[in-house]
């Protein structure tokens, strides 16, 4: 990685974060998908708690997911960071991102996180380095949401991301299981299940 986008990471992981959920923030300039993301598309960005693209999941039991700053938010080629909030007794599957590292850093809430052969309790300050190619899986065990902030070192998982979600206040039926298995067939260079 780059020196200056690990230094944004790493600024990025060590702001105090005060991202609990908010009622609904007003919507913000989002670039248009394959839009340029030269240095001159790039937008500073300074988003108050909700703001971003607010996003509601057809899995994991309606979580909200907000995707701060990417391609289309921000105009980052090389960052991605997004935040959620996993309702209790959901839990992120266990998967793998074939192509990218991951942090992850509990705001809120407990659970549990799985990182290849190891479990470990999580709670609020927890920060989760998740190698590419590892398997992780992270489980709600409390009984408030478990809300992350999580950052990719590459492009490429939030279009995961908004093809199993939709934008805040649209109707949001879960996704059956064959459009679940288009949608992860389509995206499986940026993050596998394990079956």
């Amino acid at each position: 990685m780059r020196p200056l986008a690990m230094a944004v990471l790493l600024s990025a992981a060590l702001i105090p974060l005060n991202l609990g959920c908010a009622s609904p923030a007003p919507a913000q300039q989002v670039l248009p998908v394959g839009s340029s993301t030269s240095i001159d598309a790039r937008e500073p960005l300074i988003l108050a708690v909700g703001e971003g693209e607010r996003r509601i999941r057809r899995v994991m039991g309606g979580a909200l997911a907000i995707i701060k700053v990417d391609r289309r938010n921000g105009g980052s080629p090389e960052l991605m960071m997004g935040y959620e909030e996993l309702p209790p007794g959901q839990a992120i599957l266990a998967h793998r991102h074939p192509s990218m590292d991951e942090i992850i850093f509990v705001h809120r809430g407990t659970g549990t996180a799985e990182l290849g052969d190891r479990k470990a309790a999580v709670g609020p300050g927890t920060t989760v380095f998740i190698p590419q190619a590892t398997r992780v899986m992270l489980r709600n065990t409390g009984t408030e949401p478990l809300a992350i902030a999580f950052f990719f070192s590459q492009p490429g998982y939030e279009e995961y991301l908004r093809d199993t979600s939709v934008p805040d206040g649209d109707a949001s039926p879960p996704l059956s299981n064959p459009e679940l298995a288009v949608v992860r067939e389509r995206h499986k260079k940026h993050i596998v299940f394990d079956p």
